[in-house]
């Protein structure tokens, strides 16, 4: 590693992102994993709980006095609102403090939020701390897809990012079990089960917490902000601790070297222009990789216990075990794809699991149509679908992490983050509910076709968009805003 001084900054070059990149996988990699990426589990069971408790915080000895629909419809909206704001608000300060101090005080906003929800004595309160949860969630995506890409060696992290994003359907299927669980009477009184489900979540967020203390500061942010000693001795105790668990066998020697200007800061206007304007078609794929993921997941879970009670006669108590179903499908799809992304590539396996997810959805929407489906079957349709949109929803996470410079990558996660979340979570509910709502078969047809036919227009998109990145330093898909010309 060599330094110079420069007018703005020290200009250094080094090999630490060659040196992140050539190590082989090993325990301190999983270490990270666990501590990173397990929140998304969290987040998962949040979601799921709240929608599949509703019922219960509304009949009277809940302990709140509140409605059904306002859990589902304020309550829902708010952590939306919430996770929307945070990641854009915790994205920028991620960027300009730091990996892993953002991704310890998000954590702690979610823990702090979920445990007062848990404590909620009226409906202002519980709506108050679930608008915080989502906020703490929102800051979280931005943080955590940060520190992983960045963490993680180039020829895994395509795998990797799409198996932490996807482990939110393990929360799901959590989530369904344990309100199964929360709701029973004869285990839990009315006004004890709801709250002991928010106190589990706050509980998990603890010893998540304890486990990422041990999660170092990114090296690559550490480097363009002037503490290449600290990325130096950090990048070095990896190395011994990865040589160790190979009994001392050397490492491979890392190949390339960068130069970059150091400085302490980026400015609203230069990430503005290096995305919308150096980077605009990969920020139109970006868009459509989101806008069609949160549209097409709207179309099917909108609505889905509706859908089965309303045309199969399913009780109403029993939809969750047909969630569970369709959320074990969501969560294979990234374990068994991701591999793929990172072997076959970026660009066939983007394009080729939107479409595919697409497609499946426009023939369950013509079976359904038809009336040659049972709730069983249909269900094994949307798994079918969910197996290949999981994947495609995860990468989209993926690409927005990867296609842009490192200064602005926080805040690009947190932009096309809040831009899909906002999407499905605001145009979502006012389209695909009042349609599969209403008992007709046609509406419903319309719902699956219209998420159908956005998944398939972004799979297209990405056919010609999706950028190269697999087994790629970072780096060298995108050069930092630092690096020398």
């Amino acid at each position: 590693m060599t330094t110079a001084q420069a007018d703005t900054g020290r200009t250094l070059t080094t090999n630490i992102p060659a040196r992140l990149d050539r190590l082989p996988w090993s325990r301190w990699h999983w270490t990270i994993v666990i501590g990173l990426g397990t929140v998304w589990i969290l987040d998962g069971l949040e979601v799921t709980v709240v929608g599949n408790i509703a019922s219960r915080l509304s009949e009277p000895g809940s302990g709140l006095s509140i409605s059904s629909g306002q859990v589902t419809g304020i309550a829902a909206a708010l952590y939306v609102a919430g996770a929307c704001l945070g990641a854009l608000f915790w994205g920028r300060l991620t960027d300009k403090w730091g990996r892993k101090k953002l991704f310890m005080i998000t954590l702690a906003v979610y823990l702090a939020a979920t445990a007062l929800t848990s404590v909620a004595f009226d409906s202002w309160w519980f709506f108050l701390f679930r608008f915080l949860t989502g906020f703490g969630i929102g800051g979280e995506y931005a943080a955590i897809n940060s520190a992983i890409d960045e963490l993680i060696p180039a020829q895994y992290r395509g795998r990797v990012d799409l198996m932490i994003n996807g482990s939110f359907w393990l929360g799901a299927v959590g989530g369904s079990l344990l309100s199964i669980v929360a709701l029973n009477t004869d285990i839990f009184a009315k006004d004890v089960g709801w709250r002991l489900t928010f106190a589990l979540g706050a509980v998990l967020a603890f010893v998540i917490l304890l486990v990422r203390r041990h999660v170092p500061e990114s090296p690559r942010w550490l480097l363009i902000h002037g503490r290449d000693e600290e990325a130096e001795r950090i990048v070095s105790s990896i190395e011994q601790r990865v040589e160790a668990e190979r009994d001392g066998e050397p490492l491979p020697r890392p190949e390339g070297e960068i130069t970059i200007h150091q400085r302490r800061s980026v400015t609203f206007v230069e990430i503005a222009r290096t995305v919308f304007s150096d980077y605009r078609r990969r920020s139109v794929l970006g868009f459509s990789l989101f806008i069609g993921q949160a549209f097409l997941y709207n179309a099917i879970t909108f609505g889905f216990g509706a859908i089965l009670t309303t045309f199969f006669d399913v009780p109403t108590g029993d939809t969750g075990y047909y969630f569970a179903v369709i959320a074990i499908g969501n969560f294979f799809g990234p374990l068994l794809l991701g591999k793929l992304f990172d072997t076959v590539g970026r660009r066939v396996m983007i394009s080729s699991t939107y479409l595919l997810s697409g497609l499946l959805l426009f023939g369950t929407a013509w079976l359904f149509d038809q009336g040659s489906l049972s709730a069983g079957t249909l269900t094994a349709c949307w798994c079918a679908v969910l197996f290949f949109a999981s994947a495609g929803a995860s990468s989209a996470y993926l690409t927005v992490s990867e296609v842009f410079p490192m200064e602005t990558r926080a805040m690009s996660i947190a932009f096309f983050y809040a831009l899909g979340t906002a999407a499905g979570g605001i145009s979502g509910p006012l389209l695909f509910a009042d349609l599969t709502s209403t008992g007709k078969v046609g509406d419903t047809v319309l719902a699956f076709q219209i998420g159908a036919g956005l998944m398939c227009a972004a799979g297209l998109v990405a056919a010609f968009l999706a950028v190269r990145a697999e087994r790629r330093s970072l780096e060298d898909i995108a050069k930092p805003l630092t690096a020398s010309t």
